[in-house]
């Protein structure tokens, strides 16, 4: 009974459910006529009836399948068992332990307290695990004391499990305690899984300094063999941390103790290299691991998507498959990414096509990956079929196809479906849901229901109030936009004013738009955009004195005003244009056909707008329209491709007034559909309008 009395509150707390439990014991038949068998045989010895009772648990409790009453039915055999044997109790704890049930486990150890029964070294990590799952700090402490009573807290098994305990339920320092403690004792920590623990501990709690740290004095000590994990777990430190010179310390230790090709010590450095922005080097690690599996290439995938590498994601991607590995939804959710460029449409749809033959499981995270790419590349349409067929629709669903719908140029489309999506999903909106909705509204000019959406957030961000901005000025409500911005106090945040500009200029509000400009070069003295905006305004009035002194100022500070590109794939290559291009190869029928296409809308009354007073492109102003990179695009695809075949551009800046009324008429002339991606959104020029509606 010393074991009862080392904490009686234990006992006392244990025994009261004991009654309740005996009363929801379920009456399993077959499992009632075994037990009968073993218990009333008089010829059965004690130990073979010990023997029976745990045979007779594994046999029928032990499956996945026992019902939580079977379950407790099992505790019956032992209530007239009458002399303990540890190994069986252990192995009753073990099998709840195994199916998941922590706090029956607190359950039965109290039962063996109550008989008498000495637990042991085997005991007690499956107890102290319990009560770490069950988030019992309190209980776990009085096992501790449990421990300590009957000389078994220095056992390694019992310490590593003290360890997760405290460092999950209180801190890690506190395992650090107990970790150092049983250093000094006379039973040494001699493996590397008590020093690994406390550093995934470390790291997990967002420290990884200690972590590292650590790792160095378990190396220094000479006293631990270095393994596998250590060696992950001081790398995951490293990639928290971003370190790049603690990551390649550890990566030459793992050299040292020849651990480098090791598949999981190879994963952990390809996702330290690559999360410490080393894609040289994380390209090394990949290229010398022998045997990869799906999480290499995977993270090699996303390693180059992240740093823009897009067509070496889609080149790795296909080695990926000659190399026989089969992509998860983890490795095509990694790649798609790269496809969600209006250029690599094509590819997008051969990955997709991909998915579909070889019936690789799409998982939600597959199908908002796959909306996101088809959103971003131009093909709202098939989106659109995704997401009616998604089955289990989450947030992120809902947020990326309210975004594409804007993009497109179909505002009040997206807020609709945002009253459908608070009606099905009846969660509350975040902050990144609110400004999709804002720049939904902004779209669609709706302000009465931006104004509804924006006081709904509790705390407005900038972001939030920037977009607020551009929905008034949007809608041509300067006045109410300048009051909104001094009330909040916004009018220093340049991306507030650039809201306000953008008004300004679809409103031809000139003369507030100059007020702007003033402004943002005062905000931004080093941002050339800003000058370049000054002089387009000057040049249009006429101020010719002021458009060369403001050139002077960009040249003498050094300014790099951003040029004018636009892009088009064809049969898997990527023509650039730029402002007054004539280095393609076919640049005279380029130019020709413009020049054709002009005349024919200048037959219909069109004549190319001058105005660029708040265009912020400098070289497009001196160059003829037809000159414009978006305009050598379109003609290169209209010459290129099919009759009726649609026309996929992107643009780096925003496409100025005339070249989109320009577009406009095009697209009606030769009946097919243009859409370019600028740094606003998609135009959708078909049949002689567009989908922006001059955003």
């Amino acid at each position: 009974m010393d074991v009862i009395s080392a904490t009686p509150s234990l006992s006392l707390q244990l025994r009261a459910p004991h009654k309740t439990h005996k009363l929801k014991c379920l009456q399993t038949a077959q499992l009632k006529k075994h037990r009968h068998f073993f218990i009333n045989s008089k010829e059965t010895s004690i130990c073979h009836l010990q023997f029976q009772c745990f045979f007779l648990f594994r046999f029928r409790v032990a499956s996945p399948r026992s019902s939580p009453g079977e379950l407790a039915y099992a505790h019956q055999p032992f209530d007239e068992i009458p002399v303990w044997d540890t190994f069986a109790w252990n192995n009753l704890l073990q099998t709840h332990l195994s199916n998941g049930d922590a706090y029956q486990i607190l359950f039965t150890y109290g039962q063996m307290l109550v008989r008498g029964v000495r637990p042991d070294r085997h005991t007690f990590p499956r107890v102290i695990t319990a009560s770490r799952l069950s988030g019992a700090l309190f209980f776990g402490k009085q096992v501790h004391g449990h421990a300590l009573k009957l000389g078994l807290s220095s056992d390694h098994y019992v310490v590593t499990a003290l360890m997760e305990l405290y460092g999950r339920l209180e801190c890690a320092d506190s395992a650090k305690w107990l970790f150092e403690k049983s250093l000094h004792n006379c039973t040494r920590m001699k493996s590397a899984i008590s020093w690994t623990l406390l550093g995934r501990l470390y790291v997990e709690e967002g420290k990884p300094r200690q972590a590292i740290d650590l790792f160095t004095q378990m190396v220094s000590s000479g006293a631990v063999d270095v393994d596998s994990v250590s060696l992950a777990t001081v790398i995951g430190a490293c990639s928290l941390l971003k370190s790049l010179k603690e990551g390649r310390n550890a990566h030459r230790i793992a050299k040292e103790r020849g651990l480098e090709s090791h598949v999981l010590v190879s994963n952990s450095l390809l996702k330290m290299y690559i999360d410490c922005g080393s894609l040289r080097d994380a390209r090394l690690v990949f290229d010398r691991i022998p045997s990869r599996d799906a999480i290499s290439w995977t993270e090699m995938l996303r390693g180059y998507v992240r740093k823009g590498g897009f067509n070496e994601a889609l080149k790795l991607f296909r080695h990926m498959n000659y190399a026989g590995i089969r992509p998860d939804p983890l490795a095509i959710s990694s790649v798609l990414p790269a496809c969600a460029r209006v250029a690599a449409n094509k590819n997008g749809k051969e990955i997709h096509g991909y998915l579909v033959k070889n019936g690789i499981d799409m998982n939600r995270t597959v199908e908002n990956a796959l909306m996101d790419m088809y959103v971003k590349s131009g093909s709202l349409e098939y989106a659109s079929r995704i997401f009616i067929a998604t089955k289990n629709k989450d947030v992120v669903s809902w947020t990326v196809m309210i975004l594409g719908n804007t993009f497109h140029g179909h505002g009040e489309l997206a807020v609709g479906m945002s009253r459908q999506m608070e009606k099905n999903l009846g969660t509350e909106m975040d902050e990144l849901m609110y400004m999709a909705l804002l720049y939904a509204c902004c779209a669609a000019r709706l302000v009465e229901d931006g104004w509804f959406y924006f006081n709904r957030i509790r705390a407005p961000k900038i972001a939030h109030c920037t977009l607020m901005v551009a929905i008034l000025a949007r809608a041509g409500l300067f006045d109410e936009a300048w009051s909104f911005i001094k009330k909040r106090g916004i009018e220093r945040h340049a991306e507030v004013l650039r809201s306000l500009l953008n008004g300004c200029r679809i409103h031809q509000n000139r003369n507030m738009g100059r007020r702007v400009i003033e402004q943002l070069c005062d905000l931004e003295p080093l941002n050339a955009e800003n000058y370049v905006l000054l002089a387009n305004w000057y040049a249009h009035n006429g101020k010719w004195d002021m458009v060369n002194k403001l050139r002077e100022t960009i040249n003498d500070m050094d300014l790099k005003p951003r040029k004018a590109y636009s892009w088009i794939e064809f049969r898997n290559k990527v023509h650039v244009f730029s402002t007054g291009d004539a280095s393609h190869p076919r640049s005279k029928k380029i130019y020709s056909d413009l020049e054709i296409l002009m005349k024919k809308t200048n037959e219909e009354g069109f004549s190319p707008s001058l105005d660029f007073s708040l265009h912020d492109v400098d070289e497009e102003r001196e160059c003829i329209p037809l000159g414009h990179s978006e305009m050598l695009a379109v003609s290169f695809g209209l010459i290129s491709t099919q009759a009726g075949a649609t026309i996929r551009v992107t643009k780096n800046l925003r496409v100025c007034r005339s070249c989109h009324e320009f577009l406009m008429l095009i697209s009606r002339i030769v009946g097919r559909e243009i859409i370019i991606k600028d740094q606003s959104c998609f135009h959708h020029f078909k049949d002689g309008s567009c989908s922006c509606q001059e955003f």
